[in-house]
């Protein structure tokens, strides 16, 4: 298959995945919309918002329309990084036997992934990262695709261990869930509270998933875009040559070069599944929120005058 001929599969098999969704998820389709480019980018998604916004069952949803292995951790204070990683055992014939653990396997649901101590937080990050785990001095790859999806609840903070800087920098998306509308509920409410069984089709493979990775890597990016991306994230920084009045007198903190790298591989797969064969700027800002909401710090000043980070992100666009 050409690579045009991949981007318009791609988008054919985009809105087939978000007609599959639809027969369970209602509504929160800027959500559906952010997780697909998360997935087709190869990154990790941070899922935040209030109990009851179907966080767990769209993640258990998209699953099955990939047809990729899944597991959920539910993340609790006591929880050990061997319960989640694995561990060795010995077995009937006193060898050691390593046993996996829920880690290993294509999507992983990290549920209230702050309610853990850092280490077990930790225990995700090399696999989030290098797609590997390191348990006993032994390196095990993990299968392909492989994503983490991790879900906060924003408004209970007492007793949770909220995630370190590194670790947040290796979500691709922070993506916020909101209330449905009054139509959504009522549906949601319709579909729910009768014994209807949906049944979901398999959309699309692993192997076509990674193709599809390997095709938007390969998209050309013309330098103006390349440009204001980086330009972009370097107006969070207070000591950068481009940082702006907004940025002194608002953050504390801003994106690392990461944010950059995000922003790029974001804009063309957003290019890609709306069948473009090239980025253009309004790329970039239509995943900038996303990328960076995470990873730029506010001030004092910031949150005294009630300046949101979306909308500190809005001003430096």
């Amino acid at each position: 298959m050409s690579d045009v001929a991949a981007i318009h599969n791609l988008v054919q098999k985009r809105n087939e995945l978000k007609a599959e969704i639809a027969k369970i998820i209602v509504g929160q389709d800027a959500v559906v919309d952010q997780i697909l480019l998360c997935i087709f980018s190869g990154g990790h998604a941070l899922l935040v918002g209030v109990p009851g916004l179907a966080k767990t069952l769209m993640v258990n949803t998209l699953a099955q329309a990939l047809g990729l292995d899944f597991k959920r951790i539910q993340f609790t204070p006591d929880l050990m990084p061997s319960d989640i990683l694995g561990s060795e055992i010995l077995d009937e014939n006193r060898q050691f036997k390593f046993i996996k653990g829920p880690i290993f396997s294509n999507i992983i649901l990290a549920d209230e992934i702050n309610r853990t101590p850092p280490k077990t937080q930790a225990a995700l990050l090399e696999a989030m990262q290098e797609r590997s785990v390191t348990i006993a001095g032994q390196n095990y790859k993990l299968a392909l695709p492989y994503f983490v999806l991790a879900t906060q609840n924003p408004i209970e903070q007492e007793g949770t261990y909220p995630l370190p800087e590194a670790q947040l920098d290796r979500f691709m998306f922070n993506v916020w869930l909101d209330y449905p509308s009054f139509q959504e509920e009522l549906q949601v409410v319709k579909l729910t509270t009768t014994d209807t069984k949906v049944q979901l089709n398999k959309i699309i493979s692993a192997e076509e998933i990674i193709y599809f990775q390997n095709v938007i890597r390969k998209i050309p990016v013309a330098d103006n875009v390349l440009e204001y991306a980086v330009k972009l994230v370097n107006k969070t920084r207070l000591n950068s040559e481009f940082s702006s009045e907004v940025t002194k007198k608002y953050l504390a903190w801003g994106a690392g070069p990461r944010a950059s790298q995000f922003l790029v591989l974001g804009a063309k797969c957003h290019a890609a599944i709306n069948g473009k064969y090239s980025p253009d700027i309004e790329d970039v800002k239509a995943v900038a929120n996303a990328i960076l909401r995470h990873r730029i710090i506010r001030n004092y000043k910031a949150e005294a005058d009630g300046m949101s980070i979306e909308n500190i992100i809005e001003q430096l666009k």
